[in-house]
């Protein structure tokens, strides 16, 4: 097992540092069980160090399209692992991603047992 710094917090900090989604059509979404295992080389990742909660979540936003737009021109479920880091600094940005995750309909968590940090 091989830590990466921005996996997790140190400080004691409030608030999710990382979240693996998965992001594709309402209709595919959770027909995921045939997803190969997490691989953060070929995951998609977006970076929200240094982004103000506003600048956050327009950020998100294209990149959902984006991210659903890739999804569909892939391989069936057509659903496809993103990762999302939004820091250690505090916990605003972590509660924006996790209440962004629960809006959007293309978006699920991942489920945790299917992916591994190694």
């Amino acid at each position: 097992h091989v830590d990466i710094p921005y996996m997790e917090c140190l400080g004691g900090k409030a608030g999710k540092s990382n979240f693996l989604v998965l992001v594709g059509e309402v209709e595919n979404l959770y027909k995921t069980r045939n997803m190969p295992p997490y691989n953060s080389v070929s995951t998609p990742t977006l970076d929200l160090h240094g982004y103000t909660k506003h600048d956050a979540l327009h950020k998100l936003d294209e990149s959902l399209k984006l991210w659903v737009e890739a999804a569909m021109k892939g391989a069936y479920p057509f659903v496809i692992q993103v990762q999302i880091i939004s820091g250690c600094g505090g916990q605003i940005l972590s509660e924006a991603v996790e209440d962004w995750i629960r809006k959007k309909k293309n978006v699920a968590n991942a489920p945790k047992k299917r992916y591994n940090k190694y």
